[in-house]
């Protein structure tokens, strides 16, 4: 009986390594150039390393056991509370603000659907030790370069943009109590994909009753930058509250972003941990699940780690990206194009087949030749099966003459060329 893989998990055939690796390359490229430093930590952690940032409900969601010394241990399901433990264990020896990405393979037990699998690679780029708005800017502005830089300009992903301490200054204004905004919070998050009178029953049984329940659904649903700083500035406080956002857009649109910014208020990210700006990526349609989501998250190294440090950053999940780079068509090409099949037209031919394909491979060029005896259009067929641009034709006439034939294979145009100037001077492009 055939053994089949894990629901969940994916096989990746060359197609798909090639795809993979792509956004891999997109993910590097940026970093590097904001600066990012790439940090990796181990795959398998302390079970209670999850259960101290989340709760004990998380357990359900993980892939968890006790390991052969009797530890009670999980495959990372985030990022985010290794980098605290990491950051920790030498913060002093740092220079501030940290500059960290990382691209973790993460598990997880959960439903599947599409964009959403048991197991993901994710990029995470954080920003430690620096709590004004152009940090946040920054890790925000990564987030859309990726994008473009796979090929995703504004008419195809949006991030939308809010920020918790604006929510909360509007929710208090509108008579909610300090223990209320926990559930007001999960309402809004929910306020696109949930029924209203089932949210508005959740809000009454944490005691928000009347007009403010009416108010919790207008304040999730304010859009745009002139709303939302209309709203902040009819509450006492607020237009001080709304100063970070408004810098961080103003940062954003200053680096020509802006076309990419829509600011959404029902934007919450639903972990608790977020203390100002946070934001998600979609696709323009909103046919997919979100790109990429993070906020600034202040306290939570020091809760995790011990170590009292600002902080922002996000996550961007591989799956999500896969399947928007197929929706818009620009999957690259799976990479296993040769640039020269080389043929041997008699079996007293192979010594100089293999002598010249291991020279053109210390150059660098992709290089591929028959491994058995095999009529010249045998050869020929394969190469044409590699997709190989060129086949590089040695027989004993070639031999005597120092020389090898070239062929084009788009083409099917052909020219001779002495051996020494195609090893050391032919273009491959």
């Amino acid at each position: 009986m055939q053994v089949k893989g894990l629901p969940g998990f994916r096989d990746f055939y060359p197609a798909d390594i090639a795809l993979l690796h792509h956004i891999f390359a997109a993910w590097r490229a940026v970093s590097a150039r904001y600066g990012f430093e790439e940090y990796d930590g181990p795959p398998l952690e302390p079970l209670d390393l999850y259960t101290r940032k989340s709760g004990e409900e998380i357990v359900e969601q993980l892939y968890h056991f006790d390991d052969k010394g009797g530890r009670s241990v999980a495959l990372r399901p985030e990022m985010t509370p290794t980098l605290a433990r990491m950051v920790a264990a030498k913060a002093s020896d740092f220079k501030k603000p940290i500059r960290w990405y990382s691209i973790p393979h993460l598990f997880r037990y959960e439903r599947q659907q599409r964009g959403r699998l048991r197991e993901h690679f994710q990029l995470n780029m954080d920003l430690i030790g620096e709590s004004g708005p152009l940090a946040d800017a920054e890790v925000i502005a990564a987030a859309i370069d990726i994008m473009r830089e796979l090929g995703l300009g504004a008419d195809a992903v949006r991030v939308r943009l809010s920020d918790r301490q604006m929510m909360r200054a509007l929710l208090l204004a509108a008579g909610l109590d300090e223990s209320q905004l926990a559930v007001a919070y999960t309402t809004i998050d929910k306020i696109e994909r949930e029924d209203r009178g089932k949210a508005a029953e959740r809000l009454k049984t944490a005691g928000i009753t009347g007009p403010a329940v009416d108010r919790v659904f207008d304040i999730g649903s304010i859009r745009g930058l002139e709303d939302a700083l209309a709203a902040l500035g009819k509450v006492r406080g607020g237009e001080e509250v709304a100063e970070n956002f408004a810098a961080c857009h103003a940062a954003l649109c200053r680096m020509g972003l802006g076309d990419f910014l829509e600011v959404d208020l029902s934007i919450v990210r639903g972990l608790a941990y977020y203390t100002g700006i946070v934001y998600e990526l979609f696709d323009a349609n909103r046919s997919l699940r979100a790109i990429c989501g993070g906020g600034r998250y202040d306290g939570l190294l020091k809760a995790l780690g011990g170590v009292d440090l600002p902080a922002t950053g996000f996550g961007m999940g591989d799956v999500v990206i896969t399947e928007l780079l197929r929706d818009h068509s620009i999957v690259p090409d799976a990479g296993g194009r040769l640039d020269a099949f080389v043929v041997a037209v008699t079996t007293a031919d192979v010594p100089e087949v293999l002598r010249l394909s291991h020279a053109l491979r210390d150059r660098g060029v992709r290089v591929e030749y028959a491994l058995k005896a095999q009529a010249v259009a045998k050869q020929l067929k394969i190469a044409s099966a590699r997709q190989a641009k060129t086949a590089v034709i040695i027989g004993p006439d070639e031999r005597e003459a120092g020389e090898v034939m070239l062929r084009n294979l788009g083409t099917g145009t052909e020219e001779r060329i002495a051996v020494d100037k195609l090893v050391t001077e032919h273009e491959w492009v």
